[in-house]
Protein backbone atom coordinates (compact mmCIF):
# COMPACT_ATOMS: atom_id res chain seq x y z
CA UNK A 1 0.00 0.00 0.00
CA UNK A 2 2.80 2.41 0.88
CA UNK A 3 4.56 1.77 -2.43
CA UNK A 4 1.29 2.30 -4.32
CA UNK A 5 0.66 5.51 -2.43
CA UNK A 6 4.15 6.82 -3.27
CA UNK A 7 3.63 5.86 -6.90
CA UNK A 8 0.33 7.74 -7.07
CA UNK A 9 1.88 10.78 -5.42
CA UNK A 10 4.77 10.78 -7.90
CA UNK A 11 2.39 10.26 -10.81
CA UNK A 12 0.16 13.09 -9.66
CA UNK A 13 3.16 15.36 -9.13
CA UNK A 14 4.46 14.57 -12.58
CA UNK A 15 1.08 15.28 -14.17
CA UNK A 16 0.85 18.52 -12.23
CA UNK A 17 4.25 19.65 -13.45
CA UNK A 18 3.44 18.70 -17.05
CA UNK A 19 0.10 20.46 -16.82
CA UNK A 20 1.89 23.67 -15.98
CA UNK A 21 3.73 23.68 -19.32
CA UNK A 22 1.34 24.53 -22.14
CA UNK A 23 2.37 23.49 -25.64
CA UNK A 24 1.65 25.30 -28.87
CA UNK A 25 2.36 23.51 -32.15
CA UNK A 26 3.17 25.82 -35.04
CA UNK A 27 1.22 23.56 -37.42
CA UNK A 28 -1.96 24.29 -35.45
CA UNK A 29 -1.39 27.98 -36.21
CA UNK A 30 -0.99 27.49 -39.95
CA UNK A 31 2.68 26.57 -40.44
CA UNK A 32 3.36 24.18 -43.31
CA UNK A 33 6.46 22.07 -43.98
CA UNK A 34 8.30 22.32 -47.29
CA UNK A 35 10.68 24.73 -48.98
CA UNK A 36 7.87 26.51 -50.86
CA UNK A 37 6.10 27.83 -47.73
CA UNK A 38 7.18 30.91 -45.76
CA UNK A 39 5.94 30.46 -42.19
CA UNK A 40 7.01 33.69 -40.51
CA UNK A 41 3.50 34.84 -39.66
CA UNK A 42 2.34 31.43 -38.44
CA UNK A 43 5.37 30.95 -36.18
CA UNK A 44 5.14 34.48 -34.77
CA UNK A 45 1.42 34.00 -34.09
CA UNK A 46 2.26 30.80 -32.19
CA UNK A 47 4.92 32.57 -30.13
CA UNK A 48 2.53 35.43 -29.35
CA UNK A 49 -0.12 32.98 -28.18
CA UNK A 50 2.38 31.18 -25.94
CA UNK A 51 3.62 34.49 -24.62
CA UNK A 52 0.27 35.39 -23.08
CA UNK A 53 0.67 32.85 -20.29
CA UNK A 54 3.99 31.18 -21.04
CA UNK A 55 4.59 27.85 -22.71
CA UNK A 56 6.45 25.74 -25.21
CA UNK A 57 6.25 26.39 -28.95
CA UNK A 58 6.72 23.12 -30.81
CA UNK A 59 8.38 22.84 -34.21
CA UNK A 60 7.51 19.29 -35.29
CA UNK A 61 9.59 17.02 -37.53
CA UNK A 62 9.99 18.45 -41.03
CA UNK A 63 11.49 21.51 -42.74
CA UNK A 64 9.85 24.85 -41.95
CA UNK A 65 11.01 28.04 -43.70
CA UNK A 66 10.75 31.33 -41.83
CA UNK A 67 11.91 34.90 -41.77
CA UNK A 68 12.72 36.72 -38.51
CA UNK A 69 10.65 35.78 -35.45
CA UNK A 70 10.75 37.36 -31.99
CA UNK A 71 10.66 35.38 -28.75
CA UNK A 72 8.51 36.59 -25.86
CA UNK A 73 8.98 36.25 -22.12
CA UNK A 74 8.12 32.82 -20.77
CA UNK A 75 8.37 31.11 -24.17
CA UNK A 76 10.52 28.12 -25.06
CA UNK A 77 10.98 27.43 -28.76
CA UNK A 78 11.39 23.66 -28.94
CA UNK A 79 12.50 21.81 -32.07
CA UNK A 80 11.56 18.14 -32.09
CA UNK A 81 13.99 15.54 -33.39
CA UNK A 82 13.91 15.74 -37.19
CA UNK A 83 12.72 19.37 -37.14
CA UNK A 84 14.66 21.92 -39.18
CA UNK A 85 13.91 25.62 -38.99
CA UNK A 86 15.25 27.11 -42.22
CA UNK A 87 15.99 30.79 -42.64
CA UNK A 88 14.47 32.45 -45.68
CA UNK A 89 16.98 32.90 -48.49
CA UNK A 90 15.37 36.19 -49.59
CA UNK A 91 17.47 38.93 -48.00
CA UNK A 92 14.52 41.37 -48.12
CA UNK A 93 12.64 39.19 -45.62
CA UNK A 94 15.16 40.45 -43.04
CA UNK A 95 14.38 44.12 -43.68
CA UNK A 96 15.77 46.83 -45.95
CA UNK A 97 18.01 48.49 -43.36
CA UNK A 98 20.20 46.55 -40.95
CA UNK A 99 19.41 42.86 -41.27
CA UNK A 100 17.16 41.51 -38.54
CA UNK A 101 18.31 38.26 -36.92
CA UNK A 102 16.42 35.07 -37.66
CA UNK A 103 15.49 34.57 -33.98
CA UNK A 104 15.57 37.67 -31.81
CA UNK A 105 14.47 38.90 -28.43
CA UNK A 106 14.67 42.33 -26.81
CA UNK A 107 14.14 43.00 -23.12
CA UNK A 108 12.56 39.60 -22.48
CA UNK A 109 13.03 37.19 -19.57
CA UNK A 110 12.79 33.44 -19.11
CA UNK A 111 13.22 32.49 -22.76
CA UNK A 112 14.66 29.32 -24.22
CA UNK A 113 15.72 27.52 -27.38
CA UNK A 114 15.75 23.78 -26.95
CA UNK A 115 15.26 20.40 -28.58
CA UNK A 116 17.00 17.91 -30.83
CA UNK A 117 16.31 19.75 -34.08
CA UNK A 118 18.32 22.13 -36.26
CA UNK A 119 18.28 25.87 -36.94
CA UNK A 120 19.75 26.40 -40.40
CA UNK A 121 20.33 29.99 -41.50
CA UNK A 122 21.31 29.04 -45.07
CA UNK A 123 23.86 31.86 -44.94
CA UNK A 124 25.48 31.21 -48.30
CA UNK A 125 22.14 31.52 -50.10
CA UNK A 126 21.25 34.70 -48.19
CA UNK A 127 24.54 36.31 -49.19
CA UNK A 128 23.86 35.35 -52.81
CA UNK A 129 20.48 37.08 -52.57
CA UNK A 130 22.11 40.09 -50.88
CA UNK A 131 24.73 40.44 -53.59
CA UNK A 132 22.06 40.45 -56.31
CA UNK A 133 20.12 43.15 -54.44
CA UNK A 134 23.30 45.20 -54.13
CA UNK A 135 24.01 44.84 -57.84
CA UNK A 136 20.43 45.91 -58.60
CA UNK A 137 20.73 48.92 -56.32
CA UNK A 138 17.83 47.77 -54.14
CA UNK A 139 20.09 47.68 -51.06
CA UNK A 140 23.19 49.72 -50.25
CA UNK A 141 26.47 48.75 -48.59
CA UNK A 142 29.75 50.61 -48.09
CA UNK A 143 32.20 47.72 -48.27
CA UNK A 144 30.80 45.02 -50.52
CA UNK A 145 32.73 45.98 -53.67
CA UNK A 146 36.11 46.20 -51.96
CA UNK A 147 35.83 43.45 -49.36
CA UNK A 148 32.47 41.79 -48.65
CA UNK A 149 28.98 42.94 -47.58
CA UNK A 150 29.04 44.57 -44.16
CA UNK A 151 28.00 42.62 -41.09
CA UNK A 152 24.92 44.83 -40.59
CA UNK A 153 23.66 43.64 -44.00
CA UNK A 154 23.97 39.93 -43.10
CA UNK A 155 21.47 38.45 -40.65
CA UNK A 156 22.64 36.69 -37.51
CA UNK A 157 20.91 33.50 -36.50
CA UNK A 158 20.22 34.34 -32.83
CA UNK A 159 20.34 37.83 -31.33
CA UNK A 160 19.13 38.45 -27.78
CA UNK A 161 19.49 41.97 -26.37
CA UNK A 162 18.91 43.09 -22.75
CA UNK A 163 17.32 39.76 -21.87
CA UNK A 164 17.49 37.77 -18.64
CA UNK A 165 17.25 34.08 -17.80
CA UNK A 166 18.11 32.53 -21.15
CA UNK A 167 18.61 28.87 -22.00
CA UNK A 168 19.94 27.48 -25.28
CA UNK A 169 20.27 23.71 -25.13
CA UNK A 170 20.83 20.61 -27.25
CA UNK A 171 20.21 22.16 -30.69
CA UNK A 172 22.31 22.10 -33.83
CA UNK A 173 22.74 25.66 -35.12
CA UNK A 174 24.31 26.06 -38.54
CA UNK A 175 25.10 28.10 -41.63
CA UNK A 176 24.83 31.71 -40.50
CA UNK A 177 25.54 34.69 -42.74
CA UNK A 178 26.92 36.53 -39.68
CA UNK A 179 27.36 35.84 -35.99
CA UNK A 180 25.68 32.59 -35.01
CA UNK A 181 24.68 33.53 -31.45
CA UNK A 182 24.82 37.10 -30.15
CA UNK A 183 23.94 37.87 -26.52
CA UNK A 184 24.22 41.60 -25.84
CA UNK A 185 23.59 43.14 -22.43
CA UNK A 186 22.10 39.89 -21.17
CA UNK A 187 22.11 38.30 -17.71
CA UNK A 188 21.83 34.71 -16.51
CA UNK A 189 22.54 32.67 -19.64
CA UNK A 190 22.90 28.89 -19.87
CA UNK A 191 24.21 27.43 -23.13
CA UNK A 192 24.60 23.67 -22.96
CA UNK A 193 25.21 20.79 -25.38
CA UNK A 194 24.83 22.98 -28.46
CA UNK A 195 26.45 22.05 -31.78
CA UNK A 196 27.49 24.92 -34.05
CA UNK A 197 28.37 24.19 -37.69
CA UNK A 198 28.92 27.51 -39.42
CA UNK A 199 31.55 27.80 -42.12
CA UNK A 200 29.31 29.29 -44.83
CA UNK A 201 30.65 32.86 -44.74
CA UNK A 202 32.83 35.37 -42.89
CA UNK A 203 32.26 36.91 -39.43
CA UNK A 204 30.24 33.98 -38.13
CA UNK A 205 31.51 33.56 -34.56
CA UNK A 206 30.06 30.51 -32.84
CA UNK A 207 29.06 32.25 -29.58
CA UNK A 208 29.43 35.97 -28.84
CA UNK A 209 28.85 37.50 -25.41
CA UNK A 210 28.72 41.29 -25.49
CA UNK A 211 28.49 43.16 -22.18
CA UNK A 212 26.81 40.13 -20.62
CA UNK A 213 27.16 38.55 -17.18
CA UNK A 214 26.48 35.37 -15.22
CA UNK A 215 26.92 33.00 -18.14
CA UNK A 216 27.56 29.25 -18.30
CA UNK A 217 28.69 27.61 -21.56
CA UNK A 218 29.15 23.85 -21.30
CA UNK A 219 29.48 20.75 -23.45
CA UNK A 220 29.32 22.61 -26.77
CA UNK A 221 30.89 21.56 -30.08
CA UNK A 222 31.72 24.51 -32.31
CA UNK A 223 33.02 24.64 -35.89
CA UNK A 224 33.09 28.24 -37.12
CA UNK A 225 34.86 30.24 -39.79
CA UNK A 226 35.47 32.97 -37.22
CA UNK A 227 36.10 32.95 -33.46
CA UNK A 228 34.65 29.97 -31.61
CA UNK A 229 33.68 31.53 -28.27
CA UNK A 230 34.26 35.27 -28.06
CA UNK A 231 33.65 37.81 -25.29
CA UNK A 232 33.31 41.45 -26.32
CA UNK A 233 32.88 44.74 -24.49
CA UNK A 234 31.34 47.42 -26.66
CA UNK A 235 30.99 50.87 -25.16
CA UNK A 236 31.93 52.06 -21.69
CA UNK A 237 31.23 50.96 -19.04
CA UNK A 238 29.92 47.78 -20.67
CA UNK A 239 31.39 44.73 -18.92
CA UNK A 240 31.44 40.97 -19.39
CA UNK A 241 31.74 39.28 -16.01
CA UNK A 242 31.14 36.02 -14.21
CA UNK A 243 31.55 33.84 -17.30
CA UNK A 244 32.18 30.10 -17.11
CA UNK A 245 33.17 27.90 -20.08
CA UNK A 246 33.73 24.18 -19.66
CA UNK A 247 34.02 20.95 -21.63
CA UNK A 248 33.80 22.47 -25.09
CA UNK A 249 35.41 21.51 -28.41
CA UNK A 250 36.22 24.28 -30.88
CA UNK A 251 37.42 24.48 -34.49
CA UNK A 252 37.94 27.94 -35.95
CA UNK A 253 39.51 29.83 -38.82
CA UNK A 254 40.23 32.54 -36.27
CA UNK A 255 40.72 31.90 -32.51
CA UNK A 256 39.28 29.24 -30.23
CA UNK A 257 38.49 31.09 -26.98
CA UNK A 258 38.93 34.86 -27.20
CA UNK A 259 38.41 37.89 -25.02
CA UNK A 260 38.32 41.03 -27.22
CA UNK A 261 38.92 42.39 -29.82
CA UNK A 262 36.15 44.82 -28.89
CA UNK A 263 37.38 45.91 -25.43
CA UNK A 264 36.02 49.34 -24.55
CA UNK A 265 34.62 48.45 -21.12
CA UNK A 266 36.04 45.35 -19.49
CA UNK A 267 36.11 41.67 -18.59
CA UNK A 268 36.17 40.30 -15.07
CA UNK A 269 35.99 36.91 -13.40
CA UNK A 270 36.27 34.60 -16.39
CA UNK A 271 36.80 30.87 -15.86
CA UNK A 272 37.58 28.27 -18.55
CA UNK A 273 37.91 24.55 -17.89
CA UNK A 274 38.72 21.60 -20.14
CA UNK A 275 38.45 22.78 -23.73
CA UNK A 276 39.86 21.29 -26.92
CA UNK A 277 40.84 23.51 -29.84
CA UNK A 278 41.80 21.93 -33.16
CA UNK A 279 42.59 22.87 -36.78
CA UNK A 280 42.43 26.52 -35.73
CA UNK A 281 44.17 29.27 -37.66
CA UNK A 282 44.99 31.76 -34.92
CA UNK A 283 45.23 31.23 -31.14
CA UNK A 284 43.80 28.56 -28.92
CA UNK A 285 43.60 31.20 -26.17
CA UNK A 286 43.58 34.93 -27.03
CA UNK A 287 43.16 37.66 -24.40
CA UNK A 288 43.15 41.09 -26.02
CA UNK A 289 42.49 44.53 -24.51
CA UNK A 290 43.21 47.27 -27.03
CA UNK A 291 40.35 49.81 -26.82
CA UNK A 292 40.86 51.28 -23.34
CA UNK A 293 39.08 48.55 -21.38
CA UNK A 294 40.37 46.07 -18.82
CA UNK A 295 40.85 42.32 -18.51
CA UNK A 296 41.27 40.94 -14.99
CA UNK A 297 40.83 37.74 -13.03
CA UNK A 298 40.92 35.20 -15.85
CA UNK A 299 41.46 31.58 -14.81
CA UNK A 300 41.99 29.01 -17.59
CA UNK A 301 42.79 25.38 -16.87
CA UNK A 302 42.81 22.31 -19.06
CA UNK A 303 43.43 23.24 -22.70
CA UNK A 304 44.32 20.81 -25.47
CA UNK A 305 45.27 22.53 -28.73
CA UNK A 306 45.83 20.27 -31.73
CA UNK A 307 47.11 21.65 -35.02
CA UNK A 308 46.63 25.29 -34.01
CA UNK A 309 48.51 28.37 -35.20
CA UNK A 310 49.32 29.70 -31.73
CA UNK A 311 48.86 28.42 -28.19
CA UNK A 312 48.57 31.61 -26.11
CA UNK A 313 48.32 35.27 -27.12
CA UNK A 314 47.90 37.97 -24.46
CA UNK A 315 47.91 41.56 -25.65
CA UNK A 316 47.56 45.01 -24.13
CA UNK A 317 47.39 47.54 -26.97
CA UNK A 318 46.14 51.05 -27.70
CA UNK A 319 43.86 51.04 -30.74
CA UNK A 320 41.39 53.61 -29.39
CA UNK A 321 41.97 57.25 -30.29
CA UNK A 322 41.41 58.77 -26.84
CA UNK A 323 43.74 58.91 -23.83
CA UNK A 324 42.20 55.90 -22.03
CA UNK A 325 44.65 52.98 -21.86
CA UNK A 326 43.78 49.33 -21.46
CA UNK A 327 44.92 47.14 -18.58
CA UNK A 328 45.45 43.38 -18.30
CA UNK A 329 46.15 41.68 -14.98
CA UNK A 330 45.63 38.57 -12.89
CA UNK A 331 45.78 35.90 -15.58
CA UNK A 332 46.26 32.20 -14.85
CA UNK A 333 46.68 29.53 -17.53
CA UNK A 334 47.37 25.98 -16.37
CA UNK A 335 47.49 22.45 -17.78
CA UNK A 336 47.79 23.42 -21.42
CA UNK A 337 49.15 21.08 -24.07
CA UNK A 338 49.54 22.37 -27.62
CA UNK A 339 50.78 21.21 -31.02
CA UNK A 340 51.80 24.13 -33.26
CA UNK A 341 52.55 22.91 -36.81
CA UNK A 342 54.73 24.59 -39.36
CA UNK A 343 51.75 24.71 -41.71
CA UNK A 344 48.44 26.55 -42.10
CA UNK A 345 46.20 24.78 -39.57
CA UNK A 346 42.86 25.61 -41.23
CA UNK A 347 43.95 24.87 -44.81
CA UNK A 348 41.16 23.39 -46.90
CA UNK A 349 38.24 24.72 -44.87
CA UNK A 350 35.63 26.74 -46.84
CA UNK A 351 36.73 30.11 -45.42
CA UNK A 352 40.34 30.10 -44.23
CA UNK A 353 42.03 32.70 -42.09
CA UNK A 354 43.88 35.40 -44.07
CA UNK A 355 47.57 35.24 -44.84
CA UNK A 356 49.59 37.56 -42.56
CA UNK A 357 50.14 41.10 -43.84
CA UNK A 358 53.41 41.52 -41.96
CA UNK A 359 55.65 39.82 -44.50
CA UNK A 360 57.52 36.52 -44.32
CA UNK A 361 58.29 35.16 -40.88
CA UNK A 362 59.21 31.92 -39.19
CA UNK A 363 56.82 29.95 -37.02
CA UNK A 364 55.73 32.26 -34.22
CA UNK A 365 55.91 31.61 -30.45
CA UNK A 366 53.36 32.20 -27.73
CA UNK A 367 53.19 35.96 -27.10
CA UNK A 368 52.52 38.06 -23.99
CA UNK A 369 53.00 41.72 -24.87
CA UNK A 370 52.03 45.08 -23.45
CA UNK A 371 53.19 48.45 -24.76
CA UNK A 372 55.77 50.94 -23.46
CA UNK A 373 54.60 52.40 -20.17
CA UNK A 374 51.60 50.08 -19.90
CA UNK A 375 52.46 46.63 -18.65
CA UNK A 376 50.52 43.40 -18.42
CA UNK A 377 50.53 42.42 -14.73
CA UNK A 378 50.51 39.22 -12.71
CA UNK A 379 50.50 36.33 -15.20
CA UNK A 380 50.89 32.74 -14.00
CA UNK A 381 51.58 29.89 -16.42
CA UNK A 382 51.71 26.38 -14.97
CA UNK A 383 52.06 22.90 -16.46
CA UNK A 384 52.43 24.04 -20.05
CA UNK A 385 53.65 21.71 -22.79
CA UNK A 386 54.05 23.00 -26.35
CA UNK A 387 55.52 21.22 -29.36
CA UNK A 388 56.36 23.42 -32.34
CA UNK A 389 56.91 22.39 -35.94
CA UNK A 390 60.18 24.31 -36.04
CA UNK A 391 61.96 24.61 -39.36
CA UNK A 392 63.00 28.23 -38.88
CA UNK A 393 65.57 29.69 -41.24
CA UNK A 394 67.49 32.96 -41.23
CA UNK A 395 66.86 33.17 -44.97
CA UNK A 396 63.13 33.64 -44.22
CA UNK A 397 63.53 36.32 -41.55
CA UNK A 398 65.93 37.10 -38.73
CA UNK A 399 66.10 39.54 -35.83
CA UNK A 400 69.54 39.42 -34.19
CA UNK A 401 69.46 39.40 -30.40
CA UNK A 402 71.42 42.63 -30.24
CA UNK A 403 68.63 44.26 -32.26
CA UNK A 404 65.55 43.28 -30.24
CA UNK A 405 64.28 46.85 -30.46
CA UNK A 406 63.58 46.15 -34.14
CA UNK A 407 60.45 44.24 -33.16
CA UNK A 408 57.62 46.66 -33.88
CA UNK A 409 55.42 47.78 -31.00
CA UNK A 410 52.41 48.11 -33.35
CA UNK A 411 50.43 49.69 -30.51
CA UNK A 412 47.30 50.41 -32.59
CA UNK A 413 47.41 47.25 -34.72
CA UNK A 414 44.66 44.68 -34.91
CA UNK A 415 45.54 42.20 -32.14
CA UNK A 416 46.64 38.78 -33.34
CA UNK A 417 49.75 36.70 -32.79
CA UNK A 418 51.23 37.59 -36.20
CA UNK A 419 50.90 41.37 -35.67
CA UNK A 420 54.63 41.81 -34.91
CA UNK A 421 55.95 39.89 -37.90
CA UNK A 422 59.14 37.94 -37.23
CA UNK A 423 59.92 37.32 -33.56
CA UNK A 424 63.30 36.43 -32.02
CA UNK A 425 62.15 33.38 -29.97
CA UNK A 426 60.56 30.06 -30.86
CA UNK A 427 58.82 29.24 -27.54
CA UNK A 428 57.69 32.41 -25.72
CA UNK A 429 58.12 36.10 -26.49
CA UNK A 430 57.34 38.33 -23.48
CA UNK A 431 57.57 42.13 -23.50
CA UNK A 432 56.30 44.90 -21.20
CA UNK A 433 55.14 42.66 -18.36
CA UNK A 434 55.30 43.08 -14.57
CA UNK A 435 55.05 39.93 -12.51
CA UNK A 436 55.09 36.72 -14.54
CA UNK A 437 55.77 33.16 -13.42
CA UNK A 438 56.39 29.94 -15.34
CA UNK A 439 56.09 26.64 -13.50
CA UNK A 440 56.66 23.20 -15.03
CA UNK A 441 57.08 24.21 -18.66
CA UNK A 442 58.08 21.79 -21.43
CA UNK A 443 59.02 23.03 -24.90
CA UNK A 444 60.11 21.09 -27.95
CA UNK A 445 60.22 21.36 -31.73
CA UNK A 446 60.19 18.84 -34.54
CA UNK A 447 62.60 20.56 -36.94
CA UNK A 448 65.60 22.74 -36.19
CA UNK A 449 65.07 26.33 -35.03
CA UNK A 450 68.02 28.71 -34.71
CA UNK A 451 66.34 31.03 -32.17
CA UNK A 452 66.41 30.80 -28.35
CA UNK A 453 63.35 29.38 -26.60
CA UNK A 454 62.51 32.50 -24.54
CA UNK A 455 62.99 36.23 -25.00
CA UNK A 456 62.05 38.57 -22.14
CA UNK A 457 62.24 42.25 -23.03
CA UNK A 458 61.43 44.92 -20.45
CA UNK A 459 60.02 42.53 -17.87
CA UNK A 460 60.01 42.99 -14.11
CA UNK A 461 59.71 40.17 -11.56
CA UNK A 462 60.19 36.99 -13.55
CA UNK A 463 60.02 33.58 -11.87
CA UNK A 464 60.77 30.29 -13.64
CA UNK A 465 60.55 27.08 -11.64
CA UNK A 466 60.74 23.87 -13.64
CA UNK A 467 61.71 24.25 -17.28
CA UNK A 468 62.46 21.44 -19.71
CA UNK A 469 63.84 22.21 -23.16
CA UNK A 470 64.16 19.05 -25.23
CA UNK A 471 66.55 20.41 -27.85
CA UNK A 472 68.17 23.61 -29.01
CA UNK A 473 70.37 24.78 -31.86
CA UNK A 474 70.87 28.08 -30.09
CA UNK A 475 73.52 28.17 -27.32
CA UNK A 476 71.11 30.11 -25.09
CA UNK A 477 67.69 29.14 -23.74
CA UNK A 478 66.60 32.40 -22.12
CA UNK A 479 67.40 35.93 -23.26
CA UNK A 480 66.88 38.80 -20.84
CA UNK A 481 66.90 42.46 -21.84
CA UNK A 482 65.91 45.24 -19.48
CA UNK A 483 64.58 42.52 -17.20
CA UNK A 484 65.02 42.58 -13.42
CA UNK A 485 64.08 40.69 -10.27
CA UNK A 486 64.49 37.27 -11.85
CA UNK A 487 64.50 33.85 -10.20
CA UNK A 488 65.22 30.84 -12.43
CA UNK A 489 65.60 27.30 -11.06
CA UNK A 490 65.08 23.62 -11.85
CA UNK A 491 65.85 23.82 -15.55
CA UNK A 492 66.67 20.88 -17.83
CA UNK A 493 68.41 21.72 -21.09
CA UNK A 494 70.37 19.98 -23.86
CA UNK A 495 74.07 19.38 -23.35
CA UNK A 496 75.02 21.89 -26.06
CA UNK A 497 73.63 24.80 -24.06
CA UNK A 498 76.72 26.69 -22.96
CA UNK A 499 75.04 29.64 -21.25
CA UNK A 500 71.38 28.96 -20.51
CA UNK A 501 70.55 32.53 -19.50
CA UNK A 502 72.02 35.42 -21.40
CA UNK A 503 71.51 38.99 -20.24
CA UNK A 504 71.74 41.71 -22.84
CA UNK A 505 72.61 45.33 -22.09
Amino acid sequence: MRILTLFLICLFYGLAVNAQTKTFNIVDFGAKPGLEHLNTTAIQTTINAAGKSGGRVIVPSGQFVTGPVELKSGVELYLNEGAELLGSINRLDYGKAAATALILANGQHNIALNGKGTINGRGREIVKSLLQLLHDGTLQDETWMVKRPSEYNRPRLIAFTDCEEIKVKNLTIKNSAGWVQDFAGCNKIIIDSVTVESTEYWNNDGIDLVNSKNVSITNCNIDAADDGICLKSEGRPGICENISVANCTIRSSASGFKIGTGSYGGFRNIKVRNITVYNTYRSAIALEAVDGGFIEDVDIEGVTAKYTGNAVFIRLGHRNKDAQYSSVKNIRIANLKADIPNAKPDAGYPFEGPLPKTGPHNLLPAVIAGIPGHFIENVNLENIEITYGGGASKSIAHIPLEQLDQVTENEAGYPEFSMFGELPAWGFYVRHVKGISFKNIKLNYKEADFRPAFVFHEVSTLNIDGLEIAQSENPHTIILKKTDHTAIKNTQQPANIKEAVKTLP
